[in-house]
């Protein structure tokens, strides 16, 4: 608002908003060089925070894994208790059988019972080993944590005392680069602004040296230069 504001009251020359252009892309180039000394920490806090935070999710997986597997060796274990009970419950019918068809009848369903509670134990013996890779996976999940969490502490710390040292100097250059803004109009900035974002070196506002552009060297045609 306060830059439509300042270029609807002042009808500023183009070579007034040039030279302004030129101006911000100073200033904005010596805020880069600044942001530089942080080199690649703003990189590497966030690839450390990124790795956390896959690391927190692998665990609530794991953790869900083994109350999962743990809500099976409950059941399982229920089922062994409810087998062994239907197995006493016919062994006390056998006795009071009336004949051989019925005694094997009851038998049947005696071996039926006994084979669930072997493919009972069966499973239990895997939710078991299950159980423990999954606690094993926790700890190595555990320890990777830790050792990111320290690395992340001390790369926030280098980077936090970096940007307490700098942090005068960007704010005394942000207040330059918003005085030079008042200048020039939305689409001179906006064209400016997309040309920096599009560029490695930061530089959207140039001059001409020796017939080449002081950006990107490249030969510039006399005709070019005039208009």
């Amino acid at each position: 608002m306060a830059t439509q504001k300042k270029t609807a009251e002042v009808d500023y020359s183009m070579q007034e908003k040039i030279l302004a252009l030129y101006e911000l892309q100073k200033i904005d180039s010596r805020i880069d060089e600044i942001n530089k000394v942080k080199g690649e920490l703003p990189l590497e806090v966030q690839d450390l925070e990124d790795e956390l935070a896959g690391l927190k999710t692998r665990v609530e997986n794991i953790n869900a894994e083994v109350e999962e597997l743990n809500a099976l060796t409950k059941q399982r274990k229920r089922e062994v208790d409810q087998a062994k009970i239907q197995i006493a419950n016919y062994k006390e019918q056998q006795n009071n059988v009336r004949n051989n068809r019925e005694f094997d009848a009851i038998n049947k369903e005696i071996e039926y019972q006994e084979l669930e509670i072997e493919l009972a134990e069966k499973r239990l013996k895997e939710y078991a080993a299950g159980v423990k890779g999954k606690k094993a996976l926790l700890e190595e999940a555990d320890a990777a944590m830790k050792e990111r969490e320290a690395d992340l502490v001390a790369k926030r710390a280098e980077l936090e005392g970096i940007e307490a040292e700098t942090q005068p100097r960007v704010e005394e250059c942000t207040a330059q680069a918003e005085r030079a803004k008042e200048r020039i109009d939305e689409r001179l900035l906006a064209a400016y602004d997309r040309i920096r974002r599009n560029v490695r070196n930061g530089l959207a506002v140039v001059t001409v040296k020796r017939d080449a552009c002081g950006g990107c060297f490249n030969r510039i045609p006399p005709q070019r230069q005039a208009d």
